[in-house]
This record gives C-alpha cells, structure tokens and sequence, in this order.
C-alpha cells in the first residue's frame, strides 16, 4: 500500500496496475479486511514517504509472528 499523487493504493508487488485505490490511507486501511476476506495475503502499509509502516497479514490468525512455535 503506498500513496500516489491523487490518494493511495494497493498493488500486487511487481503488478503494474493497482488492485485497489482509495482517496485517503484510512479509507483503504479500512477496506482491507473485506478486500481480503477468503484469501490469505500480507500488506506491507507505507508512510507518505515511502518507508514501511508496518505490515498485516489476513486473516489474522495466519500471522506467522503470532505462532505458539
């Protein structure tokens, strides 16, 4: 997920095109759960300047960093 000159987006890494664009970073922060629902993916959510925020995983329960192991 990284910003664009007119909001945000979310791209598949190494795709051209984006799978998902918003107007603002809450906005798409908050369609992610529903976009994702069904699948298993992780997003690495940018700051403004490009650097890694942080990054999530869905569903959450396959959050590798959230193993017993």
């Amino acid at each position: 997920m990284s910003p664009t000159a007119d909001g945000w987006e979310l791209k598949k890494a190494g795709a051209d095109r984006a799978s998902k664009r918003a107007a603002t970073k809450k906005a798409l922060v908050s369609s992610l759960a529903d976009f994702f629902d069904g699948k298993t993916a992780s997003v690495k959510i940018h700051k403004a300047d490009g650097t890694i925020e942080e990054e999530r995983t869905y569903p959450r329960p396959a959050d590798p960093r959230r193993s017993n192991g």
